[in-house]
Order: C-alpha cells, then sequence, then structure tokens
C-alpha cells in the first residue's frame, strides 16, 4: 500500500512506524521544522516539511496513486479540510482523519445514522472522511470495558460473542505457577486458551513447552462466565466494583462518566449489582477545577460530585473514597494519573485504573507502581486508525503489551491459502495462533480445535508477531 500522513507528531510517528515495518510506501508531512527533523532521523520514509493541506504538496507525494490519506495534525480543522479537499479530487483514496473536538466527532455520527441510507450510494461520505477517529472515545471505550470486566487487567472483547481475552497476573499462590502449559489442563475442566505469555519484559505466542512462573502475565481467552474460576487458577480473585470514584472531569472523564451512568450500559448494571437506590452515593467525580465540577453536577445528577484536589488525604478520608472499590484515573495530566491510582491504592482503594500517554508507561504503571489496568491514549488511536489501514476483511487490530503482537479479526476469502484446510495442517508455532472461528452464518465465535476446518466466508481472530502481521494477514485473508 501507498499511504500519506499528514501529521509527524507521535501518532503519525507511530504509525509511519508500523506501516513502514510491513513494507509498505510511506509519506509523512509536517509544516514544523522541529517536528520533521525529528521524523527524518527516525524514519526510513519520504519526510517533507511542507503544508500538508496544499493539494500540490499531496499531489507531489503521489497522492493521486495513493491508497490511503491519514491526517492527524494538532488542528481538527486541517485534519478535516484536508480530507475534504482529497475528496473533491481524488474520491477513491481512502481517507481518515483523527478529530478531538467531541461535538464534530458526535455530530458527524448523529448526521450518518440519520442519513445512513443516503451514504450508502453515490453520496459521498460526510466532509469526504471515511473514518473518523476521536482518542478521548477510544480511550473511554477501553476504560469502561475495562470497567465492565471487573478491572482485573486490560480486555479485548469480540463482538457477538461471550469471550474475551484478559491479562491477568500469575500470582504465588497460583496452582499454574511452575508448571508447562501442556500441564494446565490436568488444573482444571474450564475451557480457556492461553495467546500470549509475557515474562522479564518479553511478550511471546506460547507452546505447550511454555513454563508458568509467578509473576508472569498471561493473555487468556476464556468465556466473560468463566473468569472468576481462571483468576482464582492464576491466585486471584475478581471483587464486586459496589463504589467507584472517577478522577477527572474533563472530556474523557465525561464520556466515562456518560457510559457508565447515563446510559446505563451493562457495565453499569453489573458495577452497581442493580441497587438503583444507592447511585448517588456509590458513584463519586472529583475535579480540581471549579467550572468542570459544577458541570459534572449539573450533567450527572446521579453522581456525588466534588470539586478538591484528589491527592488531599484528609478530604479521601473524611469523604470516605479510601474505601472505594476502584478508582479511575482521567485527567489530562497522565503522569498524575499514574501517580494518583498508585497512591489511592496506598491509602485503601481496592483497585485502580489509570489513562497513560503511551504503551511505554504501561508497563511502568502496571509492573512497577501497582496499577491495576493501564489504557494508552495514543496507541488505541493507532490501533483504530491501524485496523482501517489493513484492507477490507480486517475487521480490527488490537495491538498487544507495548506492540510486539498484535490480535488481529479477519474474514476468509475465496482467495486465502487456508481455506479449506484443518488448523493442525496449517499451524506454524511461535509465527501465529487462530484464537477463534466464526462460520459462515454463526451467530458466536467459537475456540477452534486442530480438526477446525478453515473455509471461505469464516470470521477469525488470531496472534501473531507485528512484524510478520502483514504476511500472515496476506495468508489468511487473501488478496485485498
Amino acid at each position: 500500500m501507498k499511504i500519506v500522513i499528514v501529521g509527524a507528531g507521535f501518532t503519525g510517528v507511530q504509525l509511519a512506524k508500523l506501516l513502514i515495518n510491513e513494507k509498505n510506501e510511506v509519506a509523512i508531512v509536517d509544516n514544523d521544522e522541529h517536528t520533521i527533523r525529528h521524523a527524518q532521523n527516525i524514519l526510513d520514509c519520504t519526510v517533507v516539511c511542507a503544508d500538508g493541506n496544499n493539494l500540490e504538496t499531496l499531489e507531489e507525494l503521489g497522492i493521486a496513486k495513493s491508497d490511503a490519506l491519514v491526517c492527524v495534525t494538532s488542528s481538527d480543522e486541517v485534519n478535516m479540510i484536508t480530507c475534504s479537499l482529497v475528496d473533491a479530487v481524488y474520491p477513491d483514496v481512502l481517507k481518515i482523519a483523527r478529530v478531538r473536538n467531541y461535538a464534530y466527532y458526535v455530530n458527524t455520527a448523529k448526521a450518518e445514522k440519520k442519513h445512513s441510507g443516503e451514504f450508502g450510494g453515490k453520496h459521498r461520505p460526510l466532509y469526504g472522511i471515511n473514518y473518523m477517529i476521536h482518542p478521548d472515545v477510544e480511550a473511554a471505550d477501553a476504560i469502561v470495558q475495562a470497567v465492565e470486566n471487573g478491572a482485573v487487567g486490560n480486555v479485548i472483547t469480540f463482538d457477538n460473542s461471550g469471550l474475551e481475552i484478559a491479562k491477568i497476573l500469575v500470582n504465588k499462590d497460583s496452582v499454574f505457577d511452575g508448571i508447562t502449559l501442556k500441564e494446565v489442563r490436568s488444573k482444571t475442566d474450564v475451557r480457556f486458551l492461553v495467546s500470549y505469555v509475557e515474562q522479564n519484559g518479553i511478550t511471546s505466542l506460547p507452546t505447550g513447552d511454555t513454563v508458568i512462573n509467578a509473576g508472569d502475565t498471561l493473555g487468556v481467552l476464556v468465556d466473560k462466565d468463566d473468569i472468576n474460576d481462571v483468576l482464582e487458577l492464576c491466585g486471584s480473585v475478581q471483587k464486586e466494583l459496589k463504589k467507584v470514584v472517577l478522577i477527572g472531569a474533563g472530556r474523557i472523564g465525561n464520556i466515562i462518566a456518560d457510559k457508565l451512568i447515563q446510559k446505563r450500559t451493562s457495565a453499569f448494571a453489573r458495577l452497581f449489582s442493580g441497587a438503583k437506590a444507592k447511585h448517588t452515593q456509590e458513584f463519586v467525580i472529583i475535579d480540581s477545577d471549579d467550572a468542570l465540577a459544577k458541570a459534572a453536577a449539573e450533567r450527572f445528577p446521579d453522581a456525588r460530585v466534588l470539586c478538591a484536589d484528589a491527592s488531599d488525604e484528609n478530604l479521601l478520608r473524611e469523604e470516605g473514597l479510601t474505601s472505594f472499590d476502584l478508582a479511575i484515573c482521567a485527567t489530562h495530566n497522565h503522569e498524575l494519573n499514574m501517580i494518583l491510582a498508585a497512591y489511592l491504592e496506598s491509602l485503601g482503594v481496592g483497585q485502580s485504573i489509570s489513562l497513560v500517554k503511551s504503551h511505554d508507561f504501561v508497563e511502568i504503571s502496571e509492573k512497577h507502581l501497582g496499577v491495576d489496568v493501564a489504557i494508552p491514549l495514543r496507541d488505541s488511536v493507532v490501533d483504530s486508525i491501524m485496523s482501517h489501514l489493513r484492507g477490507k476483511s480486517v475487521k480490527e487490530i488490537h495491538t498487544v503489551t507495548t506492540g510486539e503482537l498484535e490480535i488481529v479479526e479477519c474474514e476468509i476469502t475465496s482467495s486465502s491459502k487456508v481455506t479449506g484446510k484443518p488448523l493442525r495442517e496449517i499451524a506454524d508455532p511461535g509465527s501465529f495462533l487462530v484464537l477463534l472461528d466464526k462460520k459462515l452464518g454463526a451467530q458466536q465465535y467459537a475456540i477452534p480445535s486442530g480438526d477446525t476446518q478453515i473455509t471461505a466466508g469464516d470470521h477469525v481472530v488470531l496472534i501473531t508477531k507485528s512484524e510478520n502481521s502483514k504476511k500472515i494477514l496476506s495468508y489468511f485473508a487473501g488478496k485485498q
């Protein structure tokens, strides 16, 4: 593929790195000289210092023959206008724009939903943007998903499936400590699959001979109803989250609160065990900004909102927050989130979720500060964009830990090299692992066996090394 990226900030550079590693032809443009010099030093691709919203500049970079345009500058308006400009001249180019203005995102989504019948025909997408990515929405969704699953670790869910991949720490009193994966079957009747293992900071695909030790982290594919059983086997337990404090009433905090309170999602029902009469006292929002706190109090009458410093121990004890089950730290200050999460747990809060800047801070938060779940804001955006760049057969991509592995959902086409073959014939230990398979016409995914035959129309979920992802996808999905 040939991709033009407008914006050479963190997201643009990370995206370019991934695409270059997959042997794509990449061109990146930014009008900031310092940013461009940095990009030139670390990227092996075309890097240009110019205005990315200039059609002549884009044409010089080869937009006419490009497969996709990705706009990730710091300006929503530049991103949207650039997509609109390119769409007017080159409508066949896939256009993706990152926007941070929540009103743009919401209003566009509403308009597309209202006129969904019209946009499926000859009408061009709104603003000429095929996919609009909002960082705060991506991060908030990940946090709510973690809450819904008891804040036991980062959780990846799949549509129309009761199965999920949970990131679980193996404790010293675990029955798994010191045994190989092939020995695990003798310890339980619960059906699950270990999709990846993180040992000593290195994440890898496991084999039957992989030895599990206390301190290791497992990516476990399991039915949601069986997660407690697996946690117990790992020496842990999923606690009921009845009392939750959310720190941060900014954009992300509001989206989280909206999803947990106003929409009455399944996460909310599970969070409070259906005790409607206790809602007001069991969900607390804290922000030190008076205007944000007042706005949150008006927007969320079912929550108790405090304008205060969340690091004030006296306040926390007076309000009874040190005995809460979960703290969600989602301020705009990512470093503060990490420290607050660890601090609140030290005071007695049961579990914590922290919004962090990127995957680089996930290990610091979880391994060294004791935060239960760290959600990387920037990487969630990159994952979302990459999902849209992998072709129509690829439904979604999830980066695992620090990016060594990727979990990919894709559709098997008639040109796939695996069509008509059982899994044991195509297995390649250490290269990829097929986690789930959904047959054509079936409603749900199922964990496959070695005898499962892959056929055209199937949807599969597989995990592979990031550096081999494009090759493996081509092998499974066929020609795009």
